[in-house]
């Protein structure tokens, strides 16, 4: 019987491999970088290590097979970021090595972390990253997980949490809009931005 719990440090691979099987708008990611750890480098890996009590996992009883990690203060995160995780990144994934333009734009992703945070910053100061093995989705984990997240973003006194997609998951937006997430004014076709209060009901 699955369940939703806590993050562990014993589940980070479990982690790293959902976020890479989910890596490519919401498809199989594996084998499309010279690395597969790329991605979940980016958008797992420094949320495990900065802020391991915002992320929380679906344990079928033999691995787990979805999370939601997040952030609390954005800013303060992607400060961190810029002092203790990108200059590993930077030795990892040297840009200038990149051997195909995909590939230096999902470097180019982990380079910036300032950059993806938008200016509603204020409202909605965490951001959030969400995703499920197709054998989860569609049972209501997803809005499970996000409401546990809400529920400890709260208790924080945080007041909102925003969160960057690709366009292409067109998948991912349906489920945004169910739960009630809305686009903010900064939000772009090829760049949407979505929010919501920690307060809403999902």
């Amino acid at each position: 019987m699955s369940s939703i719990r806590p993050y562990r440090p014993a589940d980070r691979a479990d982690v790293y491999d959902i976020c890479v099987r989910t890596g490519a708008s919401g498809g199989d990611a594996r084998g499309l970088y010279s690395v597969d750890d790329l991605i979940p480098d980016v958008f797992a890996g420094p949320y495990l290590e900065y802020q391991p009590d915002l992320a929380f996992v679906v344990d079928t009883g033999e691995r787990v097979a979805g999370y939601v990690l997040a952030a609390a203060d954005s800013v303060a995160f992607a400060d961190w970021y810029d002092a203790h995780w990108l200059p590993g990144f930077r030795e990892r994934y040297p840009l200038e090595k990149a051997p195909t333009p995909k590939e230096r734009d999902a470097i180019g992703f982990g380079l910036d972390q300032h950059e993806a945070i938008v200016p509603e910053v204020d409202r909605f100061p965490a951001h959030l990253h969400i995703d499920l093995l197709p054998e989860l989705q569609g049972q209501g984990f997803g809005r499970r997980l996000i409401r546990e997240l809400l529920a400890a973003l709260r208790e924080r006194g945080v007041p909102g949490v925003f969160l960057r997609m690709s366009p292409a998951n067109t998948g991912a937006m349906a489920f945004y809009r169910r739960l009630g997430f809305e686009e903010l004014p900064s939000s772009r076709p090829d760049a949407p931005a979505l929010a919501i209060s920690t307060d809403a009901e999902v």
